[in-house]
């Protein structure tokens, strides 16, 4: 298939290229030029491929850039092609597009992925997807690049919602470890001892044993920083205000990650309000 992607960020880049390893004609784009130095490294092709491509996949940050870029999409697209979007962003916006697309002539696919830059490099994403159930029956050897999880959730924004109480959950992880770990550092237990327990016990979910990994050390590296966690608890509560569903304990983890942000952590990784619970207990933070 011929491919256009737009946006190689930290997910947009191994994706196009695993989509370029198994085969597709794969052109891209990115506002950049760093980003699109280390894509042709990579042997893609930064050009303007969007007029010709089958299929369009796009990483993008936020609303905004999404609704500025489906103005191009139906100005420019393929009558029949098909626009697959891995995007973080709110349902709301999302169904603006779809209609958009509708409009033009294009088919809309929202397959938000679950995983980190470390887990697209080594296509182990889930994807989660809505829209058309046979544009995704047809598109799944496409999306399979990506990773082996794969779920259609419904023919309209069931995506973006998922990827939401997905979203959810890793932000309150991140706050219960806050308040465990500074309890038990706090009462004298040594941090090596709690992440080694922490393991090994009943709540060693996948994404607790992956952090724990970095954390154990205090590195702080981000995969996913807090900066871009407190954009996802925007679009979370934004749709529990919609939805009538009180959320409020992720209200509290948003005030957490504000303080993070504001202690100057916002370019950490999201797990850094971590550190703001220590901060507030008196503790050190290495």
């Amino acid at each position: 298939m011929k491919v256009h992607v737009i946006g190689v960020g930290k997910m947009g880049l191994p994706m196009a290229r695993h989509l370029l390893a198994a085969g597709h004609s794969v052109s891209v784009e990115d506002p950049s030029a760093e980003r699109l130095a280390l894509a042709r490294k990579a042997g893609l092709d930064a050009g303007d491929g969007l007029a010709a491509a089958e299929v369009i996949v796009s990483s993008l940050p936020h609303d905004g850039a999404l609704l500025a870029v489906v103005e191009r999409v139906a100005a420019n697209a393929m009558k029949g092609s098909a626009w697959v979007d891995t995007s973080t962003v709110s349902p709301e916006a999302s169904a603006r597009v779809a209609e958009a697309c509708a409009r033009a002539g294009v088919q809309s696919l929202r397959c938000t992925v679950s995983g980190n830059n470390h887990m697209a490099e080594a296509a182990q994403l889930t994807v989660m997807a809505s829209g058309p159930k046979a544009l995704h029956e047809r598109l799944l050897p496409l999306l399979r690049c990506w990773g082996p999880t794969q779920f259609w959730l419904g023919e309209a924004e069931e995506a973006r919602l998922m990827k939401l109480v997905v979203n959810l959950m890793i932000a309150q992880t991140s706050a219960m470890l806050a308040e465990a770990l500074s309890l038990g550092q706090k009462g004298g237990l040594a941090w090596d001892d709690m992440w080694q327990v922490i393991g090994a016990s009943a709540v060693a979910s996948p994404i607790v044993k992956a952090k724990s990994v970095q954390l154990s050390k205090n590195d702080y590296t981000p995969t996913f920083t807090v900066g871009q966690m407190n954009k996802d608890i925007d679009l979370i509560l934004g749709e529990g205000a919609r939805l009538r569903v009180p959320l409020t304990q992720t209200a509290a983890t948003r005030q957490l990650m504000s303080a993070a942000q504001a202690q100057g952590d916002a370019e950490l990784d999201y797990a850094a309000i971590i550190r703001v619970l220590q901060r507030a207990s008196g503790l050190r933070t290495d």
